[in-house]
């Protein structure tokens, strides 16, 4: 069986230690794993300074081209996988079989990776608002007539990534070129994508000694958030309301991702169709930037079976389908049980499920595998609780509120699509707390705009504005060192 091993400064590593990976279609094993220790991430992360003196002996623009390189590795290269060699078409099959997400939509995910990679000088500039990356390199510097110098954070990222799809890895790929390593836990379904990332920086001459791969379980991962100076955290509620009061922590939890209609825009509801569609829906519904909620100051319930309408005509097809466009859950029964809390849920006044007029049960089975079909929830009570939820299928509820009081129950929204000339609503929206990033027009919820932050900001995560004053210029020995490591 395919052996998938830890990574320990770039080298492979077999633990004595394994869990076996199963496909979603018919359980049948798809790889052992081994599995990191609590211990042993705590011996690895205790070097993690002598790792990133490696990476930071690089310039930030020749580890821009490593980008470069990596993304035709990622995207066109057979790459190691244990003993063996990974095709990308291999690569997609192994994602597709063990976290069930369509080929099709893998492919779209890889490409969303090697775009970033390769356009990464665009993205830096983003994340740090166009600061000549030499600051960085130097630790210091003049731009716009002003002395500036950054403090790194940490010498090491950790990541406790999750399995619902591989395009989230995009956040974490900057760090390699803002020279800080990075020690990745992948989800327990979806070890394929930070590996095969890590091999194509390796093919691309990145150091190795900036990548530790740890699949684990919870403990090691707790080990791994603890004991990295800063960490990004992927997981439900539950998984990420422990780290909420830890400042070295980026939480990628639920989105609450939501378009907004505001008066002047709700009665013409059917222009947006399309929209809401795609908000919904694209990757199979499975990322926190798709739209699981729309809001509107009227006309909710012809929105909503509009709405209903249009998703059904969403099918669940096999995972090699090229028009598949619904991923797949673990088990038949896990779409089971997701479909029984719905119907429960459903049983408290004040919301209904409108997609059952096109459909006869919720739940469909195609080649083995366990799908949950679109689902359109319209809910006349604000405060119902579906009217919030969030699941990692095309679901969405359309809530009626009063204009004056949209913005004020939203919630927390990661993204949010405001459709709405009103100046008044529009300047609640930009004002709000709340709202994460905000679509002023017709742009669909999952739309990256990469020279902008997507959540959170990983260079003001990784790196601190310090003051610098100097009389005359600092000495060689300050020029060359490179930003100082908190």
């Amino acid at each position: 069986m395919l052996h998938i091993p830890l990574l320990r400064a770039g080298e492979p590593y077999r633990s004595l230690a394994t869990r076996t990976l199963a496909a979603v279609r018919d359980g049948e094993p798809v790889a052992e794993v081994s599995q990191a220790n609590p211990g042993l991430v705590a011996r690895d992360l205790a070097r993690s300074r002598e790792g990133q003196a490696r990476l930071a002996a690089r310039s930030v623009t020749e580890l821009v081209e490593v980008c470069r390189r990596a993304a035709e590795h990622l995207g066109g290269s057979e790459l190691p996988v244990g003993d063996e060699g990974q095709s990308p078409g291999r690569y997609l099959e192994q994602v597709s079989a063990t976290t069930g997400l369509p080929r099709a939509l893998a492919r779209a995910n890889l490409d969303k990776a090697c775009f970033v990679l390769r356009e990464m000088e665009t993205v830096l500039g983003g994340l740090t608002r166009g600061l000549d990356p030499e600051i960085l390199d130097r630790g210091w510097g003049v731009q716009d007539g002003r002395m500036i110098s950054y403090r790194r954070e940490t010498p090491v990222l950790g990541a406790v990534l999750p399995n619902n799809s591989p395009g989230v890895h995009s956040l974490w790929l900057p760090a390699i070129p803002l020279k800080v390593t990075l020690a990745l836990r992948p989800g327990g379904q979806e070890p394929w994508t930070p590996y095969r990332i890590a091999q194509a920086f390796l093919a691309a001459g990145c150091p190795p000694e900036a990548f530790g791969f740890y699949p684990s379980d919870h403990a090691a991962a707790a080990e791994l958030l603890q004991r990295c100076g800063r960490s990004m955290l992927y997981g439900d509620e539950a998984t990420v309301a422990p780290w909420r009061a830890d400042p070295r922590v980026q939480l990628h939890g639920p989105g609450w991702s939501k378009v907004v209609l505001g008066p002047d825009a709700a009665a013409d509801w059917p222009a947006h169709l399309p929209l809401l569609a795609e908000s919904v829906a694209a990757n199979g519904g499975r990322s926190c930037t798709n739209a699981s909620g729309v809001w509107t100051a009227s006309r909710g319930r012809e929105l909503a079976l509009g709405l209903a309408a249009e998703l059904a005509k969403i099918e669940a097809r096999p995972l090699d389908d090229p028009q598949a466009r619904l991923a797949a859950f673990p088990t038949v029964e896990a779409a089971r049980r997701l479909s029984a809390y719905l119907d429960e849920r459903l049983l408290v006044p004040g919301a209904e499920d409108l997609t059952a007029r096109f459909r006869e049960d919720r739940v469909a089975v195609v080649d083995g595998c366990g799908f949950v079909l679109p689902t359109v929830v319209y809910c006349s009570d604000p405060d119902h609780p579906l009217a919030r939820a969030e699941f990692l299928f095309p679901f969405v509820s359309v809530v009626d509120a009063p204009a004056g009081e949209l913005v004020a129950r939203l919630g927390s929204s990661l993204v949010v699509t405001a459709l709405t000339a009103d100046e008044g609503l529009l300047g609640e929206l930009v004002s709000a707390p709340h709202v994460e990033r905000l679509n002023l027009g017709p742009v669909p919820t999952p739309r990256v705009a990469w020279d902008q932050p997507h959540e959170g900001n990983l260079f003001e995560l990784l790196y601190r504005q310090r003051s610098l004053q100097a009389v005359e210029q600092p000495p060689a020995a300050a020029r060359t060192a490179g930003a100082a490591a908190g």
